[in-house]
């Protein structure tokens, strides 16, 4: 990928309140991309399946509720909108199984904007924990996973490509090359398993990036990745100041029961800055 021209910004209950509505908005501008929202939140009917059966008043109280929720969710963005001006991103919802409806706007976009699950946010987002890995798994598109916490706006100026020789890394620092190609620091990090100091893991990336014009400061750390790879990695953020990390995402699933790699599970858990990740 040499350009990302679009984005789809997944909104639930939680986003679509805009709190993340002018990152994006920029976030956009400066890839010269256009960008899109869709709403995907579970449909109360799909998880009371029996009451919408029923012939009492409980399908006619669902469905109130659910056109309500919707309601809501679309006033609350649309004024997120009107305060910062922005008539560009019109709303955009779907009733299917969020997961579903999400992966079939996402085949043609270029790159997802996600959310990282908020454990202490008050009000349900309307996903499920393992929404971001279930899109990430089943679209196999590049996305953009945002902390719940804050960090700074201008992201990919100091950028962590954590490395490893799979299909899921090379497809994350493809995605991610528009990214790197204008960031003012690129640093690789990978553990030698093979425990030969001869070779250097980090040097397919930094083949790669040095074909496309991107300076790299390779890490290669010796010996095998640490039991706690994902811990490791954040704390190399932090040390070294990236304020975005790319890495792939690792996992398989059967009937939405997602089996994820260690370092993948962490860094979704704990993440502090952007995560570009694709499977």
């Amino acid at each position: 990928m040499n350009e990302i021209k679009s984005l789809l910004w997944h909104l639930d209950a939680q986003s679509a309140r805009g709190r993340r509505l002018p990152f994006v908005r920029e976030f956009a501008r400066r890839l010269g991309a256009k960008a899109e929202v869709l709403y995907a939140v579970m449909p109360l009917p799909l998880q009371f399946p029996f009451a919408m059966s029923l012939e009492s008043g409980a399908a006619g109280q669902l469905a109130a509720s659910e056109a309500e929720a919707r309601r809501a969710a679309r006033q609350h963005f649309e004024r997120a909108c009107a305060a910062a001006d922005c008539t560009e991103l019109p709303w955009r919802e779907t009733v299917d199984e969020p997961v579903r409806g999400l992966c079939q706007a996402a085949w043609s976009t270029d790159l997802l904007v996600l959310s990282q699950h908020d454990p202490t946010a008050e009000d349900p987002s309307g996903v499920a924990a393992d929404f971001v890995a279930s899109v990430l798994v089943s679209s196999g598109k590049p996305g953009l996973v945002l902390p719940y916490i804050d960090f700074a706006p201008d992201i990919g100026r100091q950028v962590l490509v954590a490395w490893k020789a799979t299909r899921e890394s090379a497809r994350a620092l493809g995605a991610a090359l528009p990214l790197l190609q204008r960031a003012q620091r690129v640093h690789v990090v990978s553990w030698n398993e093979l425990d030969a100091p001869e070779d250097d893991a980090t040097l397919p990336a930094m083949r790669f990036l040095h074909h496309h014009g991107v300076v790299a400061h390779a890490h290669a750390q010796p010996g095998k990745p640490p039991r706690e790879l994902g811990e490791s990695l954040l704390t190399l953020a932090a040390d070294l100041q990236a304020d975005l990390m790319v890495m792939g995402c690792y996992g398989h699933g059967r009937a939405r029961e997602w089996a994820l790699g260690g370092a993948t599970r962490t860094v979704l858990r704990a993440m502090t800055v952007p995560v570009l990740m694709v499977h």
